[in-house]
């Protein structure tokens, strides 16, 4: 993998990531931008202890533009993007519009491809492991910031995820503290120590591969399953096998591995509802350790992958129960989904 790093216009960070080591990066971005204006602010909420980010200049973020004005397509033609090369493989660069900076993190944005049409299940699989490595990479940058406690990195995928620009991209957010669901399972990985002797994540994955029901695929290096308790209609938790708490400690076979392991997974998905629904809107999030957790060789990572879509036509959406109180009720059976998830293997 070859890495160039340079800047916009506005002084933002930009990489590009290559898989030849002779891929030279030296376009210019030309645009009159001025240097990024953000007032984002970390509030805590008495009542419950989470941290909330306020940030409204993003109000001002583009919002649905046509394909011909794409800030992530490549710049040629004529056309004005983030992106200033004619064509690119994989590219990070700082958002303009962030939810958090200044001081309290950091928010970059993921460019799979530079196909306006493509998916990241139509990457091929050097792509998605190139992908991988930028993950991996900006996980070690991240985590050396001053102030930041935990790195994210994920794709909203898809209109009724609310995603904005249709082009194939995800997220990276640097945090600044550690997010209520990693603390919820930090709190329990010490209850089950405490009760049992044992690691929560080592007795999780081994519950499931001897239970077998809930088991999506499972391959050398990794395992995918439908928890026993899903929030979301159809969610899979994809582990390694060996647990580790970041990317950054995944051996290389895992990594070679996870390439055919995830494009599987999300063929699979638009495979759920039938050749007639749309492409299948999902979230995709990587749970990696806060690095400033002594214990964190406890903390196991995996990434889980999940959509709103409960049946063709239909989204679940979080109504009183789960926006209100937190209290999820799921439409499908997770033996059923996951069941309906091996189905639908890809030729």
């Amino acid at each position: 993998m070859k890495k160039t790093v340079t800047t916009l216009a506005d002084g933002r960070e930009l990489i590009y990531y290559d898989t030849r080591d002779d891929t030279a990066r030296t376009a210019v971005d030309p645009r009159p931008l001025t240097p990024v204006v953000s007032r984002s602010e970390i509030r805590h909420d008495e009542l419950t202890g989470d941290h909330v980010a306020v940030a409204s200049h993003r109000q001002a973020r583009t919002y649905h533009p046509p394909a011909d004005a794409c800030p992530l397509c490549p710049a040629k033609d004529g056309h004005e993007s983030e992106i200033p090369e004619e064509s690119y493989e994989v590219v990070v660069f700082e958002n303009r519009f962030p939810s958090l900076s200044g001081g309290v993190g950091r928010c970059e944005v993921v460019c799979f491809t530079d196909d306006h049409t493509d998916s990241f299940a139509d990457l091929t699989e050097e792509r998605a492991r190139l992908v991988l490595d930028a993950w991996t990479d900006r996980t070690a940058e991240l985590s050396a910031l001053p102030g930041v406690e935990q790195v994210y990195c994920f794709e909203n995928r898809g209109r009724e995820i609310g995603v904005t620009l249709p082009h194939a991209h995800g997220q990276i957010y640097a945090f600044p503290y550690v997010t209520p669901r990693t603390a919820a399972m930090r709190r329990r990985v010490d209850e089950h120590r405490a009760a049992t002797g044992r690691n929560l994540f080592d007795d999780l994955v081994a519950r499931e591969r001897a239970d077998g029901e809930r088991v999506v695929l499972e391959t050398g290096h990794w395992i995918a399953f439908v928890p026993y308790a899903a929030h979301w209609p159809y969610e899979v938790h994809l582990h390694p096998r060996n647990r580790v708490p970041d990317l950054l400690a995944l051996d290389e076979a895992a990594r070679t591995e996870f390439a055919q392991v995830y494009l599987e997974l999300l063929r699979r998905f638009d495979r759920i509802f039938g050749p007639d629904e749309p492409p299948t809107p999902y979230i995709a999030a990587w749970h990696q350790a806060p690095f400033t957790d002594e214990r964190r060789e406890d903390l196991g990572l995996h990434l889980e992958l999940f959509t709103v879509r409960r049946a063709p036509g239909k989204l679940k959406f979080l109504a009183g129960t789960e926006s209100g109180m937190g209290a999820f009720m799921n439409d499908v059976r997770p033996e059923d989904a996951a069941r309906r998830l091996r189905e639908v293997a890809s030729a």
